[in-house]
């Protein structure tokens, strides 16, 4: 835990209490905090930590708070700014982040920050371990995985490499870049935000405050990450490293022919067959490889060093997930698929695939799929989107209204099995958001996953299969 003792006496009001709330409710009260507490959720008092008092804010007077730590799922502008936000606007009560908290508490480490619309937990996750097997002290946490005050104090040669959603960058103003990371974007999130362009200038914050000196790592794959880099051409106050998994950038790390290659120095250097690499499918995948590349670079790890500690990579869960077989049918679980492009991006990668895809859609169409759709071999429809994508798929694809996950692993293995598929894939790639049937992507995929081990068991006779599912 993070060590907040420059708040100690004062009174500090936190909204949201999901785990970046709650972790910084925790530590704002080990810190001798006074800390207001609230959630529009109201949750278990016994979940609440000790020291820490439930009020709601909405009712509070937030001109005696220093500051409202606000959990990042919450509006601060569009479509509306949220009753307690409002409040605090008026209260001229600062609003922050927990991550501005990790700053201002340890003033001496450095910041790498990764975002983009898709790829940024798998290029975090990858970073940090590169990072944590062969470079400085490393914590890994923001928007993946642990919060950012529940991380570990580091020292002057230590490095927080957190994962940044645009939520979370409309707030942060207390971290200064060393590293910044933008993978790429593409339309998601536009419930939050008033046009692409609102949500283009979210994530472009991550490069607003660098110091002098520092690192910009911008993949070229999309025309808002180009413009973004068209933006910077000719700064000097900071390294610019262009990123590609679709060919040359001069200066630059991009992939040929499935190889990563690095030109920052110059000349092209051979690093590392991405082929090679089953955690990393895809020209997708290739592309989060650059950019953590690019990043472990940037810290000053020297190249082959770097590609040893790629290979043993060993991917992360719900995102291009391999989770077992059932003769030459392979079921893949990337649950975090939440937008079309990304569900593009993984039918892509295999040539015939069995396709459950649904959910809770968002705004953006789905033309970006449309390209794929000659490697669908049927398509097996759950969720709130079901009608939408049915309506979308047409004549094109063939179209099973399933309803929910364990109903389409069985309809579609039935289906591959009739079609004689040999080697095919199921495909979990939603293209839409969990939350009409799921708390979160992770319990989709997990539904996913117990549903495949439930299909293997009866193709094997009832004994434990050997799919190799991952818990």
């Amino acid at each position: 835990m993070i060590n907040l003792g420059f708040l100690k006496g004062e009174t500090v009001a936190v909204l949201g209490l999901g785990k970046s709330g709650m972790s910084a409710a925790r530590a704002l009260s080990a810190a001798g905090a006074t800390v207001l507490a609230w959630d529009d959720s109201q949750p278990d008092p016994a979940l609440v930590p000790e020291g820490v008092t439930v009020t709601d804010l909405g009712q509070a007077d937030l001109s005696e708070a220093s500051m409202l730590v606000l959990s990042p799922g919450i509006p601060r502008c569009h479509p509306a700014p949220h009753l307690v936000v409002a409040r605090a606007f008026e209260a001229e009560c600062p609003i922050v982040s927990d991550i501005d908290l990790l700053g201002r508490a340890q003033t001496s480490a450095r910041y790498l920050g990764i975002t983009g619309t898709n790829g940024k937990s798998t290029t975090t996750a990858l970073i940090g371990h590169v990072m944590t097997k062969t470079g400085p002290p490393t914590q890994v946490g923001g928007n993946l995985g642990i919060p950012a005050l529940s991380l570990k104090p580091l020292g002057s040669d230590g490095w927080y490499v957190l994962e940044l959603s645009s939520y979370q960058l409309e707030t942060i103003s207390a971290v200064a870049w060393d590293i910044g990371v933008l993978i790429n974007v593409a339309p998601d999130h536009l419930d939050r935000y008033a046009d692409m362009d609102g949500y283009v200038e979210a994530k472009r914050a991550i490069f607003a405050r660098q110091p002098k000196g520092a690192t910009a790592i911008i993949g070229v794959d999309d025309e808002w990450s180009r413009a973004t880099l068209e933006g910077m051409t000719g700064d000097r106050n900071r390294r610019v490293i262009p990123i590609s998994a679709q060919g040359p950038v001069a200066g630059g790390v991009f992939v040929r022919d499935g190889v990563l290659t690095d030109a920052t120095a110059g000349a092209e250097r051979a690093v590392l067959d991405l082929r090679a690499m089953p955690t990393l499918p895809g020209s997708h995948n290739w592309q989060n490889a650059t950019a953590a590349y690019a990043a472990a670079l940037s810290v000053g790890l020297a190249p082959d060093t770097i590609a040893e500690a790629m290979r043993s990579f060993p991917g992360l869960r719900h995102r291009q997930e391999l989770v077992g077989s059932i003769g030459a049918l392979r079921f893949v679980n990337d649950s975090k698929a939440t937008n079309p492009d990304a569900a593009a991006r993984a039918l892509a990668c295999y040539d015939r695939v069995y396709w459950i895809a649904g959910g809770l859609a968002k705004q953006g169409g789905l033309e970006v799929i449309t390209p794929h759709l000659g490697r669908v071999a049927h398509a097996f429809l759950i969720g709130a989107a079901s009608e939408m994508l049915a309506d979308f798929l047409g004549d094109i694809v063939p179209v099973s209204q399933c309803g929910e996950i364990g109903s389409a692993v069985e309809a579609a293995v039935a289906q591959a099995e009739a079609d004689g598929a040999g080697d095919a894939v199921v495909l979990l790639s939603p293209a839409c958001a969990s939350w009409d049937q799921f708390a979160n992507f992770e319990a989709r995929g997990d539904a996913f996953v117990a549903a495949v081990r439930a299909m293997a068991r009866r193709a094997n006779g009832g004994a434990r299969s050997g799919t190799g599912a991952a818990a």
